[in-house]
């Protein structure tokens, strides 16, 4: 009897997956309508941050100038109450807490602001508002202050998205000239474009400021997304046996291994570490993974078999 149950429960899974594999196998056409929704809907959302805040996304100091104030302080407390006091004293700057850890204890605190940090009628008055909130006398605190003029933090930003349209270009260079065909090699590129579409636009949603850190983690999704999108493409195409499903499931579970084991690494990163410039990396990384498996394993593969079907009729034609 206990057999019989388990047999039934398996039966029930295989028929489960045998659906869903139907579904991915016959209705790819109507598949791809998710991804391409998916990337209108991003698209709108960059251009909607442009349109009311005037830049593609939120940008911290590192891009955009200002201080940051770096202040030794070894006691608990809530950053978010700091970052909404001073939010309500300097209405006109952003303002950015975050807390140094050491072994999970607070050891210092870290106060980002868009302001000019060689004008002293705005300098200093945010130095007291600091000490203020956290209770110390700042004239007797060994704090240090750096400073990025607004000049500097737009060259960062211009030099930052020189080297990703740069970095871009050669992908797309060295895809065209391995495969040869333009379709194959252009669904590689929409795919890579829509994985740093959708990143950027779930970090706009979120909030989340992104420096020199978080370009250097869209210059790491270009490599990834290349990665697995021309695993499938040279299963796919270069390979003579089985059918084209079988290229693609086979692909599948290779790239479907990379991703899970580096989504892992990354959450396992998230949750270790202690800088806040890691956390922005692995952030990014993260929804960039997720939106990896979207473009490469819907669009891309709906795409190359709408490719390969037009072939084959072209063949047939011949």
């Amino acid at each position: 009897m206990g057999q019989d149950a388990v047999q039934k429960e398996t039966g029930q899974k295989k028929s489960i997956g045998q659906y869903l594999f139907g579904i991915y196998d016959r209705k790819y056409k109507l598949l791809l309508l998710i991804p391409f929704i998916v990337l209108i809907l991003a698209f709108g959302q960059i251009f909607y941050q442009y349109y009311t805040t005037g830049d593609f996304f939120n940008k911290d100091v590192s891009l955009k100038g200002g201080v940051t104030i770096t202040i030794p302080y070894a006691r608990d407390f809530d950053a978010q109450t700091l970052d909404d006091s001073l939010s309500r004293a300097f209405q006109q700057n952003d303002i950015s807490v975050r807390l140094l850890k050491g072994a999970g204890v607070t050891t210092g605190v870290i106060v980002e602001a868009d302001i000019d940090g060689n004008n002293k009628q705005q300098l200093n008055p945010l130095i007291d508002e600091v000490g203020k909130s956290l209770k110390i006398d700042m004239d007797n605190t060994n704090y240090g202050i750096e400073i990025i003029g607004s000049s500097l933090g737009a060259s960062f930003f211009r030099e930052s998205i020189v080297a990703l349209a740069v970095a871009f270009f050669f992908m797309g260079l060295v895809v065209f000239i391995y495969f040869r065909t333009y379709i194959p090699s252009l669904a590689i590129i929409i795919a890579t474009v829509s994985d740093m579409a959708v990143s950027l636009a779930v970090v706009n949603l979120f909030g989340l400021e992104i420096g020199t850190a978080g370009i250097a983690a869209f210059l790491m999704l270009i490599g990834y997304g290349v990665d697995t999108n021309i695993l499938l493409t040279v299963r796919v195409l270069k390979r003579k046996e089985d059918t084209v499903m079988q290229r693609v499931m086979s692909s599948l579970k290779t790239g479907m291994t990379m991703t899970f084991v580096a989504m892992l690494s990354v959450i396992v990163v998230l949750f270790v570490s202690q800088s806040d410039i890691i956390k922005q990396i692995m952030m990014i990384t993260l929804v960039g993974l997720f939106a990896d498996i979207l473009f490469t394993w819907v669009q891309n593969v709906g795409l190359l078999r709408l490719y390969l079907e037009r072939k084959s009729k072209k063949g047939a034609a011949l």
